[in-house]
C-alpha cells in the first residue's frame, strides 16, 4: 500500500515538473522562439539551394514536403526551385514586448491571463504540454499578419477550372484593409486605440470594385477581445443599398461563390475556442516564403489584367503549374510546427485542419483541410514574401503578408488564386474606414 501511494506521488510530481519545464520560459527559449536559426539554416537530406523538384525526381524528397503538396509535385501538378532559406525577423519592440509574456495562462474560459501584447507563448511548444497547439494558435492570432494596419489596394481573386485552366471569374477589390484595435506593438498609440467601448481586438473592411453583379459589395468584420464571443459582421450588398448583419454561419460559406471561406482568411479567422487543437510535433519542410524582388524578374502573364493602383511599379506572383493554380516562387527550408485542429460545432463542414505554422513567425504557410466525412478536401497556401525585399513601404516593418495565395479544391479540380498589392504602414486608414456607417456613405 505504501509502495503504490509512493508511486503515486513521484507521477504526480513528475507530472508537475513536465508542466513546469513547459512554464518556466527561459531566455533560451525566447531566443530561439525568435531566431531558430542562429546555429545556421536548417537542412534536409537530398535538398540543396537551387534544385528543381517535379515529377521526375520527387518521389526520392517527399520527406521534405507535406503530403498535399507531394502529391501535387509527384503527379506533375507543379515543380518548384529550392530557394535560400532567409530570418524573417520581428520588429524589436514586439520581441521585447514578448519577454514579459513568462507568466501568460488561462482563466476558466480558456482566455488568455497576463497578456498585454507581443507574442503569447515565446518558446518551444512542449510534446508534454496538453495546451501546446492551443498556445501555438493564440501565438499566431496575435502574430504580426498585416502587422497593426495593414491595406491591399488592389487585391484580386481568380477562380479557375483546374482541368481546363480557364479562368472562370476575377473579382476585383479595391480596398482591404485589416487594423488592430488592441494589443498593438507598433502603431501607437499602444497596447490599444481608446477609447474602445465595443472592446475590439482587430476589424477588417473590404470593397469590391469588379465585376458588376458585384460592385460596390463590402464587408466588415469585428472581432473581440474576448475570443469566447462570436465575432460581428455587416455586408452591403450594392445592388441593394443597404446594410445587413451577416449571419454566424455564413464564415463558414463559399465567400463569393469562391472556393475560401471567412474562416480561411489569412490560414484562420475563426476563434481560438472554436476548435480543439492538438500539436503533433516538429518538423523541417519546404514552404512558401520568398525574397519577392529576387523572385519576380520581368513582366509576368498576370501583370495584363492585374494592375496596382498607383504609379509604383509592382509584379504580382505569376501562377503555374496545372489550371495556373500554383505561385511561381521558390520554397525554401523552414523548421515547422503542425497542429491538428478539430471544429466543436458537429454541424461544422470540416472534420480537420492540419495546419503547418512556422516556428519564427507563427504563420501558416500550408493547411490541409478536410471534409465533415473525414476526406481531404482542400489544400490551402498561403506564399510569405520577406519585406525587406518588397514595396519600399514595407521594408523595416517586420509585419508578415500575403504575395501569392492559392486554394485548390482537390476533390472538384478547382482553384482560386489571389494577387496582392500589399503595404504595411499606419497612415493607410483611420478608424471611420472600419465602421457601420462607412459602409453606407462608401456604397453610395
Amino acid at each position: 500500500m505504501i509502495y503504490k501511494i509512493l508511486k503515486a506521488a513521484l507521477l504526480t510530481v513528475g507530472s508537475l515538473l513536465a508542466f513546469n519545464v513547459v512554464a518556466e520560459i527561459t531566455d533560451t527559449d525566447i531566443e530561439y522562439s525568435f531566431w531558430p536559426y542562429k546555429d545556421g539554416p536548417p537542412k534536409v537530406e537530398g535538398i540543396t539551394v537551387g534544385m528543381r523538384i517535379d515529377a521526375s525526381n520527387a518521389a526520392s524528397l517527399e520527406h521534405a514536403f507535406d503530403p498535399g503538396t507531394y502529391e501535387f509535385i509527384k503527379n506533375g501538378d507543379y515543380s518548384i526551385t529550392v530557394g535560400r532559406t532567409m530570418d524573417f525577423d520581428m520588429p524589436d519592440v514586439f520581441i521585447e514586448l514578448s519577454k514579459v509574456n513568462r507568466n501568460v495562462g488561462f482563466d476558466d474560459k480558456g482566455l488568455l491571463t497576463n497578456y498585454v501584447n507581443g507574442r503569447p507563448f515565446p518558446h518551444k511548444p512542449n510534446a508534454n504540454d496538453p495546451d501546446a497547439g492551443t498556445k501555438l494558435i493564440w501565438n499566431f492570432q496575435y502574430g504580426r499578419v498585416w502587422g497593426d494596419l495593414g491595406c491591399m489596394e488592389p487585391w484580386y481573386w481568380d477562380f479557375k477550372n483546374m482541368r481546363t485552366g480557364k479562368v472562370e471569374r476575377t473579382i476585383k477589390y479595391d480596398r482591404v484593409c485589416m487594423k488592430r484595435s488592441a494589443y498593438k506593438s507598433t502603431d501607437s498609440p499602444i497596447p490599444e486605440d481608446l477609447p474602445n467601448p465595443g472592446q475590439v481586438y482587430r476589424k477588417i473592411y473590404l470593397k469590391v470594385a469588379e465585376p458588376f453583379d458585384v460592385k460596390n459589395t463590402q464587408v466588415l468584420i469585428h472581432k473581440y477581445k474576448d475570443d469566447t464571443k462570436r465575432l460581428d459582421g455587416w455586408l452591403y450588398l450594392g445592388f441593394q443599398r443597404r446594410v445587413r448583419r451577416m449571419a454566424t454561419g455564413q464564415i463558414t460559406d463559399a465567400f463569393l461563390g469562391s472556393d475560401i471561406m471567412i474562416e480561411d482568411f489569412e490560414g484562420y479567422e475563426g476563434r481560438v475556442s472554436d476548435y480543439t487543437w492538438e500539436y503533433q510535433g516538429e518538423t523541417t519542410l519546404l514552404m512558401p516564403m520568398w525574397n519577392h524582388n529576387e523572385t519576380v524578374k520581368g513582366y509576368s502573364d498576370i501583370q495584363r489584367s492585374h494592375k496596382p493602383a498607383d504609379d509604383e511599379h509592382y509584379d504580382y506572383i505569376n501562377f503555374v503549374g496545372k489550371g495556373g493554380c500554383f505561385p511561381d516562387a521558390p520554397w525554401m527550408l523552414r523548421k515547422l510546427y503542425i497542429v491538428k485542429g478539430s471544429p466543436k460545432d458537429p454541424y461544422h463542414p470540416l472534420s480537420q485542419r492540419i495546419i503547418y505554422i512556422d516556428a519564427q513567425t507563427n504563420e501558416m504557410p500550408i493547411s490541409l483541410i478536410y471534409d465533415r466525412g473525414g476526406k481531404y478536401w482542400k489544400w490551402w497556401l498561403i506564399g510569405w514574401p520577406h519585406l525587406d525585399h518588397h514595396l519600399a513601404i514595407n521594408k523595416g516593418k517586420g509585419a508578415m503578408i500575403g504575395d501569392a495565395v492559392t486554394m485548390v479544391d482537390v476533390q472538384a479540380q478547382h482553384c482560386t488564386t489571389l494577387s496582392f498589392y500589399g503595404k504595411v504602414d499606419p497612415s493607410l486608414a483611420d478608424n471611420s474606414l472600419f465602421t457601420v456607417q462607412q459602409l453606407r456613405i462608401s456604397g453610395r
